[in-house]
């Protein structure tokens, strides 16, 4: 019994040793795992350091490298406005679905500077090939779109710059004059700066008997109407494309725009004149008019009557498609471009019939020399120095397609 007890006792304590020897080992281990500590080669720790933070910076760049996306949503909301204004309207509805904070930004009116009613889109394009689609159609389904894009407009409080629309304002049926003054009600019109209307004939209209008279009358009287309500919701307007009548009232509302400088005007009656007084009327009433561009036709039963233009801002004349429009008097002292036409009728007249008529018509050079100092481009030819003192062989030949005179008109066709 003593013996097993002794060999116990040497076997307790082998096993103490050896697990004193195992600890042994594995402290010296860690020391030695301790000692190489600073890296796996035994550099410097803060060599190590600067090694783990430059591959930290490489995967942050890595991260902001990536060409499949941008970070938009960090712009300024005014670049992120100026990046969406490049869309279509279409475009831009479609952006509006993509997220909450799109839809925000496409409802800014900042992004609804452009009312043009007379872009189709691709939509009603790709129905115009379709052989079934007729001209009634096609009308009912550009008339919606335009409601449409108006509803769209307004339910955004738009501020739009330009007005662009093709409407006949006497088509009872469509509407389109209170379509237009309920669209200048919902929307914010004290920005608006470039008119481009057309209220004589509507797009896609098909075709049918032509109106009478007394709707002819009303079509201009609504025209009148809407040109009176422009000039309260947008006072600031600053370039004009339209037709014109040349009527008292027309020209008195049109004379409202005082930051008128770019104006355009189309005759609208075919067979009706245009009072001698009505152009110095409509220069005197917009005193920053610079570009004035007219399409008149004065009809033959006043071929004999000649128009004054008396304005000190306008720069720029162009009567190029005018038709039998003579000026008597001329007062531009800030005149440098002009371009002038003559365009003759194919009257027959006798030569003492011709002669009477032409005396009452001033040279358009003597007109010049005295009412337009600083003219400098006639019909787009640069005026030399000293056109005032004597006329050149080059002006002359300008003037003899220009003007009505007999010296520079010598001939039986007028």
């Amino acid at each position: 019994t003593s013996d097993r007890r002794d060999t116990s006792d040497r076997g307790n304590r082998g096993g103490t040793s050896d697990t004193s020897d195992t600890r042994d080992r594995s402290d010296t281990s860690d020391r030695d795992h301790t000692s190489n500590s600073g890296g796996i080669t035994g550099r410097d720790p803060s060599t190590n350091r600067g090694a783990s933070s430059a591959s930290s910076d490489s995967s942050d760049s890595g991260d902001s490298g990536d060409l499949g996306t941008f970070p938009f949503s960090r712009l300024p909301p005014d670049c992120q406005l100026h990046v969406l204004s490049f869309l279509s309207p279409a475009e831009k509805c479609a952006a509006a679905l993509v997220c909450g904070a799109w839809s925000r930004l496409v409802r800014s009116p900042r992004l609804w500077r452009v009312a043009d009613f007379t872009g189709a889109p691709a939509a009603l394009a790709e129905h115009q090939d379709d052989d079934n689609d007729t001209g009634v159609t096609a009308f009912a389904r550009w008339q919606g779109w335009v409601r449409c894009y108006a509803f769209h407009l307004a339910a955004r409080r738009a501020a739009p710059r330009l007005l662009r629309a093709n409407f006949d304002l006497g088509d009872r049926r469509a509407g389109w004059a209170e379509f237009l003054q309920d669209f200048l009600e919902s929307v914010r019109c004290g920005e608006l700066r470039e008119l481009e209307l057309d209220w004589t004939l509507s797009p896609h209209q098909p075709p049918g008997p032509r109106p009478p008279g007394g709707a002819k009358l009303e079509q201009l009287s609504r025209f009148q109407a809407l040109l009176e309500l422009l000039s309260l919701k947008a006072p600031g307007l600053a370039r004009a494309k339209l037709p014109f009548d040349w009527s008292r009232r027309s020209v008195a509302a049109l004379g409202r725009f005082q930051h008128l400088h770019t104006l355009e005007l189309r005759y609208f009656w075919g067979f009706r004149g245009v009072r001698p007084e009505a152009l110095r009327e409509l220069a005197a009433a917009l005193p920053r008019l610079k570009t004035l561009v007219l399409h008149l036709l004065v009809p033959v039963q006043d071929l004999g009557t000649s128009y004054a233009l008396e304005s000190r801002s306008l720069e720029v004349l162009d009567v190029w498609r005018c038709r039998g429009l003579v000026f008597g008097r001329l007062e531009l002292p800030a005149l440098r471009a002009l371009r002038v036409r003559k365009r003759t009728r194919g009257l027959i007249l006798q030569r003492r019939a011709r002669l009477a008529l032409q005396s009452r018509w001033r040279c358009l050079y003597a007109l010049l020399r005295a009412g337009a100092p600083g003219l400098r481009l006639l019909n787009n030819r640069a005026l030399l120095p000293h056109w005032r003192e004597r006329p050149y062989d080059e002006l002359e030949a300008i003037l003899r397609r220009a003007c009505y005179c007999p010296r520079h008109a010598d001939t039986w066709l007028l």
